[in-house]
């Protein structure tokens, strides 16, 4: 008989006990109830899911030596902090080191079967992207090249490519992209120079999402029209945002999230290897020289520009809760449900917690209206250690 495992708290915003019955492989039941006099329970969500992780405390998906230790580790230790399924983000490089991440990737998967359900995809921001500077980020110019879906063609036979973020600003744009979609991979918008008319014959051609809007653009634009504006009045594309309170001010994340909802927005880390380390200098493989300081802002050494981000997922959702007009649970829609459906059938009914849906579940600390620290993390059935 397969065993059955119950975690019970409330879920945000609820005064009614929720308790989700689960085995290794799915929810079985869930069940609300009038909390007992007097009890006090912790508040429950569905694993949360970041589909933008270059690295985390030490450890770089993007580094010389990833290995599929290096996922599996941070498979861990992601857990820890409450993120239960992540995408690790392969950035702008030569192709036959795309591939070799790839191929690590697919290795640590194929090792374990949290992790093989803990990665569902893997995120590929660049190469083809603007080479423009501002609009490139700290990607490396020697290596962006022309949109080449015979080279994502490549990508998909060494590990599990499920998104893209591409620049659709030149005129074979919307066949590439069409021909991505063929693959089975999903396209984003990002790090891009494209016109208006640009990006909407990328959407017309099958792009559906937007990588951290707002960043990974010209730092001088048009009032109006201009990228921003055209990816948050096409209500086809669902947007990513960074909400660590640098990339964006939380006052644009305010608008962003009002223009789009929550139906049609999740946040992303965009998490590096700094992340979950003391403030400090440090030498990094994209970039080079960046400095920590305490608020979580990373920048590089004697200059204002970002270097990455430093915070987490539940900084981000924090973030929302503290600085923006969002209820709590529309915050944790941001990082449960709707990236749960960019997912999609990877992993069906990720983000949620129903019957049939995947045992990824969060007990947090009450902490008034916001989001205290994690008591208990459970990824695919199984207590994080």
């Amino acid at each position: 008989m397969t065993p059955v495992s119950t975690v019970r708290g409330l879920l945000p915003g609820a005064d009614a006990a929720t308790t989700v019955s689960y085995t290794e492989s799915a929810v079985v039941a869930v069940d609300t109830a009038p909390r007992e006099a007097g009890e006090s329970l912790p508040l429950l969500t569905a694993g949360f899911i970041d589909l933008q992780v270059n690295g985390y405390a030490g450890l770089d998906v993007n580094g010389e030596d990833v290995s599929a230790d290096t996922i599996a580790e941070l498979t861990g230790r992601l857990a820890g902090i409450g993120v239960t399924t992540w995408a690790p983000t392969i950035i702008t490089a030569g192709e036959d080191r795309i591939i070799h991440a790839l191929r690590q990737i697919e290795h640590a998967r194929a090792a374990d079967p949290v992790v093989w359900a803990s990665v569902p995809l893997v995120h590929v921001e660049g190469p083809f992207i603007s080479d423009r500077d501002g609009a490139r980020g700290v990607h490396d110019p020697g290596a962006i090249r022309p949109l080449d879906a015979d080279e994502v063609e490549r990508w998909t036979e060494h590990g599990p490519v499920g998104l893209v973020t591409v620049s659709p600003h030149t005129d074979d744009a919307p066949d590439q992209i069409a021909r991505i979609r063929a693959l089975g991979v999903e396209v984003a918008i990002g790090h891009t120079h494209a016109t208006p008319e640009q990006i909407r014959h990328a959407v017309d051609a099958g792009a559906r999402f937007s990588t951290h809007l707002g960043n990974g653009i010209p730092p001088m634009l048009p009032r109006h029209p201009n990228p921003i504006w055209t990816q948050l009045a096409d209500d086809r594309l669902t947007t990513g945002l960074i909400a660590d309170g640098h990339h964006l001010p939380v006052e644009v994340l305010e608008v962003m999230l009002r223009a789009k909802t929550a139906a049609r927005a999740f946040l992303a880390s965009d998490l590096t290897a700094i992340g979950g380390l003391p403030p400090g200098r440090y030498e990094t493989p994209v970039g080079g020289l960046v400095e920590l300081d305490e608020s979580k802002r990373l920048s590089y050494v004697g200059t204002e520009m970002l270097a990455g981000a430093a915070s987490t997922l539940v900084d981000g959702v924090r973030t929302v809760i503290s600085g923006t007009t969002l209820s709590m649970g529309d915050a944790v829609d941001l990082v449960t449900t709707v990236p749960g459906q960019v997912v999609g059938t990877r992993r069906p009914g990720l983000g949620r917690l129903s019957v049939g849906a995947p045992p990824d579940f969060v007990l947090w600390e009450a902490d008034g209206d916001n989001l205290g620290d994690v008591v208990t993390a459970i990824q695919s059935g199984r207590p994080v250690r």
